[in-house]
């Protein structure tokens, strides 16, 4: 995946993410893009974006309990879930907004 496409989309969930969010805390960890809600405390991180050598992740920490009658989420772990975005189109045909409203409880 090229560096152009990869930022597009990190950008991409960004953006989203200040719209289901808007008072949201991003900060660099873990190798990406963090989302909490309150940044004194870690245990507020609800979300992260992060961009691996052929996709770009998008992760939830509680995802194991969001909605997802369309099998979009991925992942086996006891409470995470992520989805993997390979184009700009997956954004939206993988419900980012949608999983991203739940993260914050909206």
């Amino acid at each position: 995946m090229d560096e152009t496409l990869k930022s597009g989309l990190v950008d991409a969930v960004i953006a989203l993410a200040h719209a289901a969010q808007p008072d949201l805390h991003r900060e660099t960890k873990y190798g990406g893009t963090v989302f909490m809600t309150d940044a004194a405390v870690a245990s507020s991180l609800v979300s992260g974006v992060f961009a691996y050598k052929d996709y770009v992740s998008v992760e939830f920490s509680q995802g194991a309990g969001f909605a997802d009658p369309a099998g979009r989420l991925e992942g086996k772990g006891k409470l995470r879930r992520h989805v993997k975005l390979h184009t700009l189109a997956d954004v939206d045909g993988k419900d980012v907004a949608g999983f991203l409203t739940q993260a914050f409880g909206r």
